[in-house]
């Protein structure tokens, strides 16, 4: 995880175990769950109370930022058997276009999640 202090002084405390990150032993974060197709940004603020929010507009002060970038995607070829309604003798489908014994297509499987790729902005509590 990249972390970016945002100005002088103390920060909350943070914990990250495995995907998931601890703030203040109080709010805790699966950001695996929270990885989207597109960027993913997730403020962390305190309100008057001094509780720890998710969201900006419910909180009075920023105390972190987490920045999940999008998602991303291996392309892989996979095989494929030919049309299932083909002749039993598999020489020419319906149409009598000659059948191939095997046929591919691209396939896009996501990446596994990986926290190193996440940035944490903190600003002083």
């Amino acid at each position: 995880m990249n972390v970016i202090e945002m100005n002088e002084g103390p920060k909350i405390e943070y914990e990250v175990t495995g995907n998931k990150i601890t703030f203040d032993d109080d709010l805790t974060l699966n950001l695996a769950k929270r990885e989207e197709d597109d960027p993913v940004e997730i403020d962390i603020c305190s309100d008057s109370d001094g509780n720890l929010v998710i969201g900006s507009a419910a909180g009075r002060a920023y105390v972190a930022q987490i920045a999940i970038p999008a998602r991303e995607y291996e392309e892989e070829e996979e095989e494929i058997d030919p049309d299932e309604d083909a002749p039993e003798d598999n020489s020419a489908d319906s149409d009598g276009e000659p059948l191939t014994a095997k046929e591919t297509r691209t396939v896009r499987k996501p990446v596994p999640f990986n926290i190193d790729r996440v940035t944490l902005a903190l600003w002083a509590v």
